[in-house]
């Protein structure tokens, strides 16, 4: 099943085409990965996928449903796109609890399970200001993962962490993955590629190719 369809999408910025054409099929509980160089489009379309971005021309149909720009059916949808934002004197706990009441979907249970999938403890009172830079992007993963959704966009999710922390952050998103969630990520590092993606495709000059063909 085809959770995420993309048909001959173009978007262009001040004349720049930076997708011109692409068309892209995700297949449900896989992960599906995005390679390129910086400014090639990974990120824009991840952007246009969730609804962030208006494509110029072509389709995006999420979950069998066409988005537009009257309707944005991207929906619950755990998302880690440039880096995330936090209230900086708060505790991570605090954090994701104050994220999660504002859109009423889950409660202090998801949100301290999430907190302990990233390998972090949702009774640590230490404000997000003195966090790490890996201590945040597990945060930022745990802010993706929390209500649970069966799409992830991940545009370059292992940033800042150690070598422990990518292995851990692996090991979580196989195991999503075989709990049938469907995950599209972005990354520089060919060992996460290698490691994780069922499918990869390159980003050249706003077109897209498929590295298996």
């Amino acid at each position: 099943m085809k959770i995420i369809e993309i048909e001959n999408v173009s978007k262009s910025f001040s004349n720049r085409k930076v997708l011109d054409g692409v068309s892209l099929a995700i297949e449900k509980g896989t992960i599906c990965g995005l390679i390129g160089r910086n400014g090639s489009g990974k990120t824009v379309l991840m952007k246009c996928i969730c609804g962030f971005l208006t494509p110029d021309s072509g389709n995006i149909r999420i979950r069998g449903r066409e988005q537009n720009r009257k309707q944005n059916v991207s929906g619950n949808m755990g998302i880690i796109i440039e880096s995330p934002g936090f209230l900086e004197y708060e505790s991570a706990y605090r954090n994701l609890l104050y994220l999660a009441r504002l859109r009423g979907l889950i409660g202090k249970k998801e949100v301290k399970e999430a907190i302990e999938q990233v390998g972090l403890c949702p009774k640590d009172r230490k404000k997000v200001k003195k966090y790490s830079m890996g201590m945040r992007q597990r945060l930022g993963i745990a802010q993706a993962i929390m209500e649970k959704s069966d799409i992830l966009l991940l545009d370059e999710p292992m940033n800042g962490l150690d070598e422990q922390g990518v292995a851990d952050m692996r090991k979580l998103f196989l195991s999503l993955k075989e709990n049938g969630v469907t995950i599209l990520l972005a990354s520089h590092n060919s060992e996460d590629i290698n490691f994780l993606c069922d499918s990869v495709y390159r980003i050249d000059g706003g077109k897209i190719k498929c590295e298996d063909e």
